[in-house]
């Protein structure tokens, strides 16, 4: 007779069920359950397809995840930017400073310098709206993560409570006879519109 962890393993093996999944499961169960699945053609289908979407959830959540992470470098990378523009400001700043004191008349090095420092300040402006932006799209993205990561376990979690309350529903047809199998599978068609 296979032990505990044996089931556990076969039927992640076999069905995808998580071994978190069936951990709560006694032996009898799990023995139940693997039977169960590999007796009912359409109950293997149903744990396929929540197999697929929660695969589809996880990939949806390792995207998001990347790109999350993309904005942060590139976001920091404007930062690094910004701050090193800044330095230049400052230090252009001292060296108009520097020019007005000395009352040194306007020449041409004097002009291209203010030019360049005009130049600076639009970009570094452009650069902080820039960095805003991202901050903003970074801060969504990682609601969005959040948000799809409870979905999925929320998700994960119906799904089990369905599983379960497939096997016992089954199990239970499984007992009556052909005419009260009818009306059984006529509740649990009900109970799985709604």
């Amino acid at each position: 007779m296979p032990s505990k962890a044996e089931l556990q393993a076969i039927l992640k093996d076999e069905y995808d069920i998580n071994k978190n999944i069936t951990q709560s499961l006694s032996l009898e169960d799990c023995e139940r359950w693997l039977h169960f699945l590999r007796q009912d053609a359409s109950a293997k289908k149903l744990v396929d397809a929540f197999v697929r979407k929660n695969e589809e959830l996880s990939k949806n959540n390792r995207q998001f995840g990347q790109r999350r992470r993309q904005a942060e470098d590139h976001a920091a990378k404007l930062k690094a930017q910004n701050e090193k523009l800044q330095k230049s400001i400052a230090v252009q700043e001292s060296s108009h400073e520097v020019l007005e004191a000395s009352k040194i008349p306007p020449n041409q090095d004097y002009q291209d310098l203010k030019r360049d420092m005009e130049k600076l300040h639009m970009e570094n402006q452009r650069l902080s709206q820039q960095l805003q932006g991202l901050t903003a799209r970074n801060d969504e993205l990682t609601e969005a993560n959040s948000i799809l990561k409870k979905d999925n376990k929320e998700l994960k979690n119906v799904v089990d409570q369905i599983r379960l309350q497939l096997a016992k529903n089954t199990k239970e047809l499984l007992q009556y006879e052909d005419s009260e199998i009818r009306k059984a599978l006529v509740r649990v068609f009900r109970w799985t519109l709604g």
